[in-house]
């Protein structure tokens, strides 16, 4: 066996251990979501003010995404995974084993920042690792990978909603906690300590001013990327939860199921997507940007139509659940997209800094929906939030029609409008 190829088999086997530990910290962080929202929620929380909460927890996975890109660089995947997990650990016994009258917003805003940045750290250290195992010159195979990690993580964030729901239902608030921290540390505990080496070579010449990227198609991407998350979060953060809880008094648990079954439907969807969309995908068997446009054109269509459903008084809960599930396949696919499109784009000795940049782009989609869905729902409901979808979609699409247009030109294998010199 070359060393090249043993390298890549450590790489293999350490992939394998780093996407273990990320789906057990994915359903804690899915947990994490519900239970705080509805445990504020009972206490009298407006939406505005449930909004606030997770500020702090997509701020600092703004900063999370541009500093862990370059640690990872610096040090390896394998060192910020470790400190994911443990800041996850700290956030969800900050929680468990305050007293109640600890649990007001500022200090469950700190615990939810560094759930965040727990979060943002695994999740940057699995998804940069796929670059590790797939060839360069096989942007179709990288594609699949990707899909099926991207789904598999919002599959089991599902799961997480179905457990914060369960928790919330059979135990105390603090219960819950101390059970999802035994759970993220237990990962630590039984996937760390059987990797070898970094997961990828660290750079000690790595200089944080590379994490702001020059690639003219990783810019764009991010750009597209905040819009598309925004589209999203801006009703489905806070606005849907409490919309069905209060106007079609759905219970916890009902909220709790029918969100986890919405996430795992779309974490299935985008596994699925090589095949899905097939049909049109270039020659390579890979998406192009000129695929993340359509899909994001196509997509805008879903929450228009369900705003104008409910100000005709169509039946609320087939529009909600009918239409939730259309937005849901047409996100999936366009989200799987954008996921290859960055590692495609991304050179391979930067990948980490690149996933990190982007990613942290992606935060601050978060952050933008997640303070208009409570702002917005507060002030006009469900329907503001759906018609802010509209907008941010359609932004996303016109930015993705600057995207190089080839899936060859995206993973590096011909000249592309990437921009000359990029990254050098």
């Amino acid at each position: 066996m070359t060393s090249a190829s043993a390298q890549r088999d450590g790489d293999l086997r350490n992939y394998a251990l780093v996407t273990a530990a990320y789906w057990a910290d994915t359903i804690a962080d899915g947990a994490i979501r519900l239970l705080v929202l509805f445990y504020f929620y009972g206490l009298g929380y407006t939406p505005f003010q449930l909004a606030t909460v997770f500020v702090f927890y997509e701020v600092f996975g703004i900063a999370t995404n541009l500093v862990g890109g370059f640690l990872a660089a610096r040090f390896g995947l394998t060192t910020t995974l470790v400190m994911g997990l443990l800041t996850q650990t700290l956030a969800l016994l900050m929680l468990g084993l305050a007293p109640d009258d600890w649990l007001v917003v500022g200090y469950v805003m700190v615990a939810q920042a560094l759930s965040g940045i727990a979060k943002d750290l695994t999740k940057m250290s699995s998804k940069s690792a796929v670059k590790l195992v797939v060839a360069d010159d096989r942007p179709g195979a990288l594609y699949k990978w990707v899909a099926i990690l991207t789904g598999s993580k919002n599959a089991l964030k599902g799961v997480g909603f179905f457990l914060g729901g369960l928790l919330l239902t059979v135990t105390s608030f603090q219960t819950a906690m101390l059970l999802l921290a035994a759970l993220v540390f237990g990962a630590l505990v039984l996937t760390v300590p059987f990797m070898t080496g970094s997961l990828g070579r660290a750079d000690a010449k790595a200089k944080f001013r590379h994490m702001f990227s020059n690639n003219r198609a990783v810019n764009l991407l991010a750009a597209a990327r905040i819009f598309l998350f925004s589209s999203r979060d801006v009703w489905f953060v806070v606005g849907l939860p409490v919309y069905l809880r209060t106007v079609l008094d759905w219970t916890f648990w009902q909220v709790g199921t029918f969100m986890a079954i919405w996430v795992i439907g779309y974490g299935v969807v985008q596994a699925s997507a090589p095949r899905l969309i097939r049909a049109r995908s270039s020659e390579h068997g890979a998406p192009d940007g000129g695929t993340a446009a359509r899909l994001a054109f196509v997509l805008a269509l879903f929450p228009a139509a369900i705003a104008v459903a409910l100000g005709a008084e169509a039946d609320p809960g087939t529009v909600i659940v009918v239409g939730l599930i259309l937005f849901g396949i047409v996100f999936a696919l366009n989200s799987a997209v954008h996921s290859y499109l960055i590692l495609a784009y991304a050179e391979g000795d930067r990948v980490a800094m690149n996933v990190g940049f982007y990613y942290m782009a992606n935060a601050g989609g978060r952050l933008l929906g997640t303070i208009l869905s409570g702002l917005l729902y507060q002030w006009q409901g469900l329907v503001a939030c759906l018609w802010a979808s509209v907008a941010f979609v359609l932004a996303a699409g016109a930015i993705s029609l600057l995207l190089p247009g080839g899936a060859a030109q995206a993973a590096g294998g011909a000249p592309s409008p990437v921009g000359s010199g990029a990254n050098r």
